[in-house]
C-alpha cells in the first residue's frame, strides 16, 4: 500500500495568495445583488449642451452624492471652478490643452481627497476635451458653477 503523506491543512491568512478569511466581499459586503451602483451615472454632454434643466438636475445629482458620499470642501470645489474659469477663458489654440491639464487636477483632487461623488464629473470632463466644443467648455464651466453654488 501507498504510504499517505500528511500534509498541514493550509490556512487562509488573507495575504499569502487567498482572499482574506471569510471571503471576498467587494464593494456591495457581500450582499447578493445589492449595493451601489458600478460607478457614477453618466452625463450626456450634447443634452448638457442643450437643455439647461438637464444641467440644473445633473449639478443637484452631484451636489447630494456629495453630501451622501464624500467630505469635500467648499475650498476644494471653489479652486477647482476657478481653474474651470481659467482655462474657459484660454485662448481657442489652448483651450483644449488647459481642459486636458484641468482633467489631471481634477484626477489628483479626487484621489487625493477620496471625492468619489466628482467621478462623473471628471468623465464628462474627458467627454468635452474630446469633443473639443466651445459650447461645451461653456457648458461644463455653468454645470461646475452650479454645483459650487448648490454645494454652498
Amino acid at each position: 500500500m501507498a504510504e499517505v503523506q500528511n500534509e498541514p491543512k493550509r490556512e487562509n491568512r488573507g495575504r499569502e495568495g487567498g482572499p482574506p478569511q471569510g471571503g471576498y466581499r467587494g464593494r456591495e459586503g457581500g450582499r447578493p445583488g445589492g449595493g451601489r451602483p458600478e460607478g457614477p451615472p453618466e452625463v450626456d454632454l450634447d443634452k448638457l449642451i442643450s437643455d439647461s434643466l438637464y444641467l440644473d438636475n445633473q449639478a443637484h445629482s452631484v451636489v447630494s452624492r456629495m453630501r451622501d458620499m464624500d467630505s469635500g470642501t467648499r475650498s476644494q470645489l471653489r479652486r477647482l471652478y476657478n481653474a474651470v474659469r481659467r482655462a474657459c477663458r484660454a485662448p481657442e489654440s489652448e483651450r483644449q490643452h488647459q481642459f486636458v491639464m484641468l482633467r489631471a487636477r481634477l484626477a489628483y483632487t479626487i484621489a487625493r481627497h477620496s471625492l468619489r461623488s466628482l467621478d462623473t464629473i471628471e468623465k464628462l470632463l474627458l467627454q468635452v476635451t474630446r469633443k473639443n466644443d466651445p459650447r461645451g467648455y461653456e457648458r461644463f464651466r455653468d454645470l461646475f458653477e452650479a454645483i459650487v453654488a448648490y454645494n454652498e
